[in-house]
């Protein structure tokens, strides 16, 4: 839509996330997509308030975040210390998130027949957006979602004059650990409801085919990237000479942990020397070298199947 500075007005926006949704496809970015990139949520910021511009016939500088709010699910500290360097990848992104001006809410996660699942999170958010959106009277609320439990909230909010955005992803991939096909989906029933839903996963290979700058900035760039689960990739230094060798400890998309003293080593599929990381199963036996990275944190690096010419134990 052309955009004219004499139609041009200000626009107030408030940024509204599924956490574990918006984690579950930072993940996919990262580990799974030939890009190799985490969403960067400065990055994300900026593609919105372009969006937001080009829909309102305004201009980007005019459209400003007023509120960004963040709503997850997470471990208590005993279980997450419990869990190889979760405290410390908490901590990490409530860093990110700071940084980047979003306010963070969290609910504690449930034991649900022996699995720790998210409850009323769907709810906290309908309600905190809601309520947000009546009081600061925003142009327009974006929504990072996928459930159809959204629909009602979205609703609510046209009553109120606002306007929504959505930005939902469809894709499908190989799980890495299992070998089976996972797939997201987001509710045919929540992109019809919306004013302004945004097919992120066509826009996004769309825009990395023809090397769009606002799209390329929607990923946090590699070079800036520490190299470990939230960030991605910074130098390191290997810090002890000699090999050590121990066992898998646990494997997910593109990452997982080696059983080491004494809080176990992260390792990217990057730092496999001789084989797929889909390969790789827990309990399988492994011999590599210890690194530090920029963040001080004992990472596993030139990583090989154990032989029987270095018996060192971890």
């Amino acid at each position: 839509m052309p955009v004219t500075d004499s139609g041009s007005h200000a626009v107030k926006v408030g940024v509204f996330y599924d956490g574990s949704y918006y984690t579950h496809v930072s993940n996919y970015y990262n580990y799974v997509h030939p890009h190799r990139r985490r969403i960067h949520i400065g990055g994300l910021h900026d593609f919105v308030k372009h969006m937001v511009a080009e829909r309102e016939g305004t201009r980007p500088n005019l459209c400003h975040i007023i509120d960004a709010h963040f709503f997850r699910g997470r471990f208590t500290a005993r279980e997450a210390n419990e869990k190889a360097n979760q405290l410390y990848y908490d901590r990490v992104f409530d860093d990110v998130l700071m940084y980047n001006n979003v306010q963070s809410h969290y609910l504690p996660l449930k034991d649900m027949m022996g699995r720790k699942k998210e409850k009323g999170i769907d709810v906290l958010m309908a309600l905190e957006t809601y309520e947000l959106c009546m009081l600061k009277r925003y142009d327009v609320v974006v929504l990072v979602a996928s459930d159809g439990d959204h629909v009602p909230l979205v609703r609510k909010l046209h009553a109120l004059g606002c306007k929504t955005m959505l930005l939902g992803w469809d894709f499908e991939f190989t799980d890495a650990e299992s070998g089976e096909q996972q797939y997201t989906r987001t509710s045919t029933d929540l992109w019809n409801e919306v004013s302004y839903p945004l097919q992120m996963h066509d826009i996004i290979d769309e825009g990395l085919k023809e090397d769009d700058e606002l799209v390329r900035e929607f990923f946090v760039l590699r070079e800036s990237q520490p190299r470990e689960m939230e960030e991605g990739n910074a130098s390191t230094v290997i810090v002890e000479e000699g090999r050590h060798r121990s066992t898998v400890m646990s494997l997910m998309n593109g990452y997982g942990f080696i059983r080491f003293p004494d809080n176990n080593l992260f390792f990217l599929r990057e730092d496999l020397e001789d084989q797929e990381f889909g390969d790789l199963r827990i309990g399988d036996e492994l011999e590599f070298n210890v690194a530090v990275n920029s963040r001080g944190q004992r990472v596993a690096r030139q990583i090989r199947r154990a032989t029987e010419l270095d018996p060192t134990p971890a």
